[in-house]
């Protein structure tokens, strides 16, 4: 793997040095292979946030990976401006950046270095990216001087490689063997069309980010196959969810694409730097508002994937086509039943979206309040949008949307939705908290 450009190594190296002119620093780097570019930047962090996306799209990172690289990303970002400035806890690192340095180029170059570590084949687009990033920090503006620039340099990618170092452990690999799951009337087992096996088990046991482990708000487990709740969601699952369904509206099928086409990260993050650009957010406050949304999400993919390889509850497409088997006398099977949607590959409680986009929710509705409108597009369906008068409207969609698009059962979407919250609202009350005096 490349090592990420750096102009200096170390920020002792920079308190011994003097500052350098700034055809030396231009120099530095050129000989590093960055190319200037033209574009100049207006906000380092919500610009580097936009690369992380592009570069998840490029690399098709699957949404629960996703969340844990833009948890790296903003966490890296945060770290490195608040070790500067000192407004709240740090997430990881806790030493005290060189006097001087730049905010700027310290969140540049933290997100640099990170996607760097996770997306080593994209290195020339983020040199790139890179290299305009830091043209218009040699342009001036606030007090990044060309000394205060390598600085910030230093210290940025010396906090990003400290967090890669400290996840590097946190159980994502070793992959695990494939998790196939069982036979058994209830049980998960792979679905067609791929048949493939559980999706990153590993997130079930991950070390947490902020929560105090995977389990702490475990929900009760699906409704038992006996009752009338299993049936109303079955019932309501079969006739909503069908490909073929003759009861969906043509909106409801769309919604229900629209929210299976896109990842949560790109879906939420997309809404936290729109808000935060209409109400002038300031880079502080953007790398705050990020890393505790990201926090938030990739933990709360922890705690919904520890419930989905506890439960192990089957899919929709596997109980209705065996519905004689559930002893439900309400239930009624369909071997030829067939969801709308393309069924993830991992357990089905509780709905991994409804549980990573109710701590989005949560972070959100704290910044910004319960009852905030916008709208939102999407990276992968060009003119698609969906708009809605409050964050609350929009998870009632999200939860339609899986179950219109045969994917879950309502059950597994309002409890999904509960333990997003809970997640969200121990981060926000636990992590990142206000420095002393601040």
């Amino acid at each position: 793997m490349d090592k990420p450009m750096q102009i200096m190594l170390t920020t002792s190296t920079y308190r011994r040095c003097s500052p350098a002119p700034r055809w030396k620093v231009a120099l530095l780097l050129l000989a590093a292979g960055v190319a200037f570019g033209t574009d100049s930047r207006a906000d380092e962090v919500t610009d580097w946030n936009q690369h992380l996306l592009h570069a998840g799209l490029v690399a098709k990172t699957p949404a629960p990976v996703m969340a844990r690289v833009a948890s790296l990303v903003q966490s890296a970002v945060f770290d490195a401006v608040n070790g500067i400035e000192r407004h709240y806890t740090p997430i990881h690192l806790v030493a005290d950046a060189p006097r001087g340095a730049s905010r700027r180029a310290a969140a540049v170059q933290a997100a640099y270095t990170m996607l760097v570590h996770v997306y080593p084949t994209q290195k020339a687009d983020f040199d790139t990216e890179l290299a305009a990033s830091m043209e218009a920090l040699l342009e001036g503006g606030e007090n990044d001087n060309d000394q205060s620039v390598q600085r910030g340099v230093a210290w940025g990618g010396s906090v990003a490689d400290a967090i890669w170092a400290w996840r590097s452990t946190d159980g994502f690999t070793p992959t695990p063997p494939p998790f196939l799951g069982g036979l058994a009337v209830g049980e998960w087992r792979p679905t067609p069309p791929a048949f493939a096996p559980g999706a990153v088990p590993q997130f079930a046991t991950m070390t947490p980010w902020g929560i105090q482990s995977p389990w702490q708000f475990r929900p009760g487990g699906p409704p038992t196959l006996d009752s009338v709740r299993w049936a109303v969601d079955f019932n309501e699952t079969q006739s909503m969810g069908s490909a073929s369904s003759a009861t969906r509206t043509a909106d409801e099928t769309l919604l229900s694409k629209f929210w299976a086409a896109s990842t949560v990260t790109y879906d939420w993050d997309t809404v936290a730097v729109g808000l935060a650009t209409e109400r002038n957010f300031t880079l502080t406050e953007n790398a705050h508002l990020l890393a505790v949304l990201n926090l938030a999400i990739a933990d709360a993919v922890i705690a919904c994937w520890d419930a989905k390889y506890h439960y192990v509850a089957w899919r929709p497409e596997t109980a209705i086509a065996l519905g004689d088997t559930d002893g439900n006398p309400a239930t009624v099977a369909d071997p030829t039943w067939t969801p709308l949607l393309i069924t993830p590959a991992h357990p089905e409680y509780p709905s991994g979206h409804s549980a990573t986009s109710g701590a989005a929710v949560t972070v959100l509705t704290h910044f910004f309040g319960e009852d905030t409108a916008f709208t939102l597009d999407s990276d992968v369906m060009p003119g698609v949008t969906r708009s809605f008068d409050s964050f609350p409207a929009a998870l009632d969609e999200i939860t339609d949307a899986r179950v219109f698009g045969g994917i879950h059962f309502r059950s597994a979407c309002d409890d999904g939705r509960k333990v997003g919250g809970e997640v969200a609202d121990y981060i926000l009350k636990n992590v990142i908290q206000p420095a002393h005096g601040h």
